[in-house]
């Protein structure tokens, strides 16, 4: 009898983070709530049992050649894949196949890809820039809003298809529609570039009607499963047969800056994403929700390198309802796991809300480098005085955020851009600051000579020295006798003696007490 296998555990649903309340104060004696995680949705549709063929983040078996390039590495002069077809067809599923990881929302809702998103892929073994693009929607409402928004999705689409080296069509076994006709049409000036795959093939289902294709002029059909991974093999030696990789270098490896743009819907973010990056990857729209992916980019600014990502508008939970917007909103906050530095895009006509705080909390628990940015200052009454006032609004309303830099912008015209990103650069430089642990107690006693530590008969501990534990985030731990003993006045002290003392002034800053009764000099013995 077969063993059952074992459950793996679903990924698709955030892990539980839980906040001190001392530690985010909204005023003196107000605490900020723990941050609230959308509930998920009845019959979510994302599940990590759902593809049932091989497993993502497996090593690619497909490589037939000698390996010449390596997924630990990176590279540069990648050519560039597109997947393309009309809503629905399964392109988000096999971009996430191909990458071997959940990176594109998979839903059966039409049209859930809005922006493109991309990354880099192994395919048969060698490296590719993939891109998986929105649909073509034919089928719309015309006076409605979301027609608006499928009209930016195909010219972005369309935009992203002239640049690529090779265009992955991807169409559905059965009927062809009348979406899948006009877009075949789009195509042929590319005609040479493309490859043609029919998704939902399988074990062999209906791959007998979809020879109907043909009659559009195709040399080839490929028929797959990328929910099951059938004849993806096949498909890979199919892409890579097509591409050149003569130009292809190993990159070099320098660190890059990540910045998570994150906030309510409708603030600005993706206007700033494509004013740092200079392009128009992200869809720009008053249409509120209309980034559902985090949509990624890179730039390079006074010779450091950047890596942009952004995100969802994140709502109150009570407001998610759609399972499209649950998985963009987790999305959204799994990029505070992967950034250095967050900018918390603030509305400058709306002011703050709750949710801000929500969000902020969730950046500051991670200890990123956090910056408000209120933009759309350029609609607001430019004066030092409303300047001043919203600066102090902000301070009282995030209490121990106070070191968090507060600037002014203007996403859409560029004013401020300079100053936010000497700022991000300085937040960094902090986040990846590392102390020696002998400069670190030499000014421990010196704290502890200015300020000795509060004793008395119900209350009394010895603190005998500091180390550094990690950087980005900024970590310290003291070790001390009795250090459950040690008021959490005196740990404020030594928190604010650490960030003004030792150049950490801007960004969090997180401190453990652990126990010890050995001296700093004794420690090793």
């Amino acid at each position: 009898m077969k063993k059952a296998k074992k459950a793996k555990p679903d990924f698709s649903k955030p892990k539980p983070q839980k906040i001190p309340e001392e530690d985010f104060v909204t005023s003196g004696t107000e605490a900020f709530s723990a941050p609230e995680i959308p509930e998920k949705p009845e019959a979510a549709p994302e599940t990590e049992d759902s593809p049932s063929g091989d497993e993502f983040g497996q090593t690619d078996e497909n490589a037939t050649e000698e390996l010449k390039f390596f997924p630990d590495k990176s590279y540069i002069n990648l050519p560039t894949v597109a997947i393309a077809g009309r809503p629905n067809v399964g392109k988000s599923t096999l971009f996430n196949r191909f990458m071997h990881r959940r990176l594109a929302i998979v839903d059966p809702t039409p049209g859930v890809t809005r922006d493109p998103v991309e990354g880099t892929a192994f395919i048969g073994g060698k490296p590719v820039h993939l891109v998986d693009t929105g649909g073509f929607k034919l089928d719309r409402d015309l006076k409605s809003r979301e027609s608006e928004m499928d009209e930016l999705v195909v010219e972005k689409s369309l935009s992203v298809i002239k640049k690529a080296d090779l265009i992955l069509l991807l169409l559905e076994a059965g009927k062809i529609t009348g979406e899948d006709e006009e877009f075949i049409h789009l195509l042929r000036p590319y005609w040479d570039r493309v490859v043609v795959a029919v998704n939902k093939c399988e074990g062999g289902s209906g791959e007998n009607v979809s020879w109907n294709y043909l009659q559009y002029g195709f040399n080839e059909l490929l028929f797959i499963s990328a929910d099951h991974g059938d004849h993806i093999t096949e498909l890979a030696k199919a892409i890579t047969s097509r591409l050149d990789f003569s130009e292809v270098q190993e990159g070099m490896e320098e660190p890059v800056i990540k910045i998570a743009i994150v906030g309510k819907p409708n603030t600005g973010k993706s206007t700033l994403s494509n004013r740092l990056t200079n392009t128009t990857n992200s869809i720009v729209s008053d249409y509120a929700g209309t980034t559902r992916d985090v949509v990624e980019g890179s730039f390079t600014w006074g010779k450091r390198k950047f890596e942009v990502l952004d995100t969802a508008g994140i709502r109150r939970k009570a407001k998610v309802r759609q399972n499209v917007e649950y998985y963009s909103v987790n999305r959204a906050i799994k990029t505070l796991d992967e950034c250095d530095i967050v900018f918390l895009m603030i509305d400058a006509e709306q002011g703050l809300a709750d949710q801000d705080k929500k969000i902020c909390s969730l950046a500051y628990e991670r200890g990123r480098g956090i910056i408000f940015v209120l933009n759309k200052w350029d609609l607001k009454e430019q004066t030092k005085k409303v300047y001043k006032d919203t600066v102090d609004y902000i301070q009282y309303m995030f209490g121990q955020m106070r070191f968090a830099p507060i600037l002014r912008l203007s996403a859409l015209h560029g004013d401020g851009i300079k100053e936010l990103m000497e700022t991000t650069i300085r937040l960094y430089r902090q986040l990846t600051t590392k102390i020696e642990t002998s400069a670190l107690n030499k000014a421990l006693d010196d704290w502890l000579f200015r300020y000795p530590p509060p004793a008395t008969k119900a209350i009394h501990f010895k603190i005998r020295y500091m180390t550094q534990t990690s950087v980005n985030p900024v970590a310290f731990r003291i070790f001390a006798t009795s250090p459950d003993n040690v008021p959490e006045s005196y740990v404020t002290y030594l928190k604010n003696r650490i960030r003004e003392d030792l150049g950490f002034d801007q960004i969090p800053v997180m401190l453990e007490m652990k126990s010890s009764r050995k001296r700093w000099e004794n420690r090793f013995e």
